[in-house]
């Protein structure tokens, strides 16, 4: 297991940096990926071109990896969703020591959470909750993400999320509020442009704006979902295929960076390999053109 051993926050701080960018520099060659779940662990082998694959870490038994994961010979990343980085309650150290071991068993270059919350109050939300993006909020996730890399031991990116509903008061744009967290923890970044969509749907919020503030020389890679919408929202589900204009704003980012990668995520009501196949060949035609 990962020792706990915490350094000085600016030490951490100015060391992530070193340790990010040089990941950013090295991972321009990841390409495109897959999400791995144990229902696609037949199809991904067949699907042609996935250079990478993410998995959701809590999914792992540490000493226990499937070997239809570790033996496909390609890049893994852990991708945490449970540690709850923006919530007020301590961190719950046991979670990152897990996905610090089981980014050590993968040998990844780098481990992931998302910039939210799931539990207060002893609840757990069961979903991704977006913060309010005030100066307190944003000092509380900074402490916590700078715990979370003394423990983790690779660089340390966090995801932006879908949301429904805005916190009233807020203080910073979204931009604004991961440019200073990456300032402040020398953190990476992963972009998720349908999660951006999702925004844009329900929130009035403008993914254009979003795209032209974000520091990308701290991104790690980039995250497409598809969504549908239902009742007047648009539902980020990763059970249904991307939308255009899903691929439209990933084809707006790479007017902006190169993508180190770009990752298809796909959590349910998965379809043949062939509609796979079509999306993955859809990304890599929207980071062409």
């Amino acid at each position: 297991m990962a020792a706990t051993t915490v350094v000085g926050p600016a030490a951490l701080a100015e060391a992530a940096a070193a340790v990010g960018v040089a990941v950013v520099a090295a991972g321009a060659d990841l390409g495109v990926g897959i999400g791995w779940r144990p229902e696609l662990d037949l199809s991904i082998p067949r699907l042609p071109g996935v250079d990478w694959v993410e998995v959701v870490a809590e999914n792992l038994h540490v000493g226990q990896l499937p070997e239809s994961l570790t033996g496909l010979g390609l890049p893994v990343l852990p991708h945490a969703v449970s540690l709850s980085l923006g919530g007020a309650e301590p961190v719950d150290t046991r979670r990152v020591e897990h996905l610090a071991t089981v980014a050590e068993e993968l040998g990844a270059p780098v481990a992931s959470d998302h910039v939210c919350f799931v539990r207060a109050d002893g609840l757990d939300s069961g979903h991704l909750m977006p913060l309010p993006r005030t100066r307190d909020a944003l000092n509380v996730l900074v402490d916590n993400v700078k715990l979370t890399q003394s423990i983790v031991g690779v660089p340390f990116a966090l995801e932006n999320v879908a949301a429904v509903l805005e916190w009233p008061d807020n203080e910073l744009t979204e931009a604004q509020f991961l440019h200073e967290l990456t300032e402040r923890t020398g953190c990476l970044l992963i972009i998720d442009v349908a999660n951006l969509y999702a925004n844009a749907r329900n929130l009035g919020t403008d993914p254009t704006e979003f795209l032209d503030e974000i520091p990308w020389e701290r991104l790690a890679y980039v995250h497409v979902g598809g969504g549908i919408e239902r009742d007047g929202f648009y539902h980020d589900t990763h059970a249904h295929p991307i939308v255009p204009q899903v691929l439209d704003l990933l084809a707006e980012l790479r007017s902006r960076t190169n993508p180190p990668g770009v990752l298809l995520e796909r959590d349910d009501d998965y379809p043949p390999d062939a509609e796979l196949t079509a999306e993955l060949a859809a990304i890599r035609t929207a980071v062409k053109r």
